[in-house]
């Protein structure tokens, strides 16, 4: 009888909904949708929240989730309670296209300081944007969301370009505490390879957005300071392995998505090498006709869209332990790595039959997605539970 009048109640409702009259009202707790799994998944997926275009997430040390939606929202959700609240103070974002408000980490130290880290497009005079990295301390509130206080940006692109793609702006610690940015090349092609331009590069910075003296390229002053490897088109994940090896995983253009070790003062050739081609079908040559740059230890093509990067250290799911996961966009998949030592392969690709934008550990080792809504506004807080 319960499952009968369910039923029924859930016919009118898509009935008032289709003639415009019905509004929606999301529970706290949304019910699964759609596949449980993919058929070689060993894990099972629960929708558990939808957000406004959501970018990026992490996890405070109590299990509550910072989560940023692009149009410059940062929220606190807490998932055993499903209690959702905003985080107020975040700076106004250059929202359009690729840009808007994007990642957000702790302090290694976040326990005793309290301080977040937040990336986000920041508008520039004549219509021009850039990445933009700032860091304040983090104080809830008893309503469940709180705020930004004394919030300074520690690092800018230079310069501000035109254009809305192309910010990258993931961030990340290493276990010295030192702070890494990646900082795309706004699709302008050439700065990628401009030491005077800190576009197309990754950064490497102290937790306070001064130069680390042992910076490869500290001597040139200026931005070429902050810059630990070049030659980069648009990174969207970055993670540390056990050994404290940085991997950066970024989308090529047409054809020839890469997986880099990331390695000091290495140039990684673009736009002047690729495993793929221009958009507009111009060829790019490849890495292997020019070893002097630094080729990617995995290539895609047809590509994965990457988005979204861990290596995983928990023990919930066989098997997995020391691998990467990465979100596909395009390709609408979970993408493993196994890796051996500075060698990296694909291992398997879960078809998730949705775009996947973000991937984060929980405290307990859960794996836990965030959809892509940049196609239609919204996008699901997904959570991974191994299959029993």
């Amino acid at each position: 009888m319960k499952s009968t009048a369910l039923s029924l109640a859930l016919a009118a409702g898509l009935a008032l909904l289709a003639a415009g009259s019905l509004a929606i009202v999301e529970p706290v707790h949304a019910a699964p949708q759609g596949p449980t799994a993919p058929a070689n998944a060993p894990f099972k997926v629960t929708e558990i929240k939808r957000f406004e275009a959501p970018w990026a997430m992490t996890f405070l040390p109590d299990g509550r989730l910072l989560v940023t939606e692009m149009a410059g929202t940062l929220r606190l959700f807490d998932p055993a309670s499903g209690k959702l609240g905003t985080v107020g103070g975040v700076p106004k974002v250059a929202h359009g296209g690729q840009g808007g408000l994007s990642d957000v980490v702790l302090h290694p130290d976040f326990a005793r300081n309290q301080l977040v880290y937040i990336s986000y497009s920041e508008a520039g005079e004549g219509g021009t944007a850039g990445a933009a990295v700032a860091r304040a301390k983090l104080v809830p509130d008893q309503a469940g969301g709180g705020q930004l206080e004394d919030l300074r940006v520690i690092w800018r692109q230079e310069p501000k370009v035109s254009g809305q793609g192309h910010f990258g702006q993931r961030i990340a610690f290493d276990r010295d505490g030192k702070l890494w940015i990646s900082s795309s090349e706004r699709q302008k092609f050439d700065p990628a390879q401009d030491m005077k331009a800190n576009l197309g590069k990754m950064i490497r910075l102290d937790d306070d957005g001064s130069v680390p003296a042992d910076n490869p390229f500290a001597d040139q002053g200026g931005v070429a300071a902050q810059v630990w490897s070049l030659g980069h088109r648009n990174i969207l994940g970055v993670a540390f392995d056990g050994e404290g090896r940085l991997w950066a995983h970024e989308m090529g253009p047409k054809g020839g998505d890469e997986l880099n070790l990331i390695e000091r003062g290495a140039n990684y050739g673009y736009p002047i090498v690729s495993n793929g081609d221009h958009y507009d079908g111009k060829p790019i040559p490849d890495h292997d006709t020019r070893p002097e740059f630094h080729a990617p230890a995995v290539s895609w093509n047809p590509v994965i869209s990457p988005a979204g990067f861990v290596i995983y250290s928990g023990d919930r799911y066989p098997g997995w332990k020391g691998s990467g996961l990465i979100g596909g966009l395009s390709s609408k998949s979970l993408v493993r790595i196994a890796f051996d030592g500075t060698d990296a392969r694909e291992a398997e690709r879960f078809d998730m039959g949705r775009r996947i934008r973000e991937v984060e550990q929980g405290p307990d080792g859960t794996i836990w997605l965030l959809e892509d809504g940049t196609r239609d506004g919204q996008g699901w807080l997904l959570r991974l539970d191994p299959k029993s």
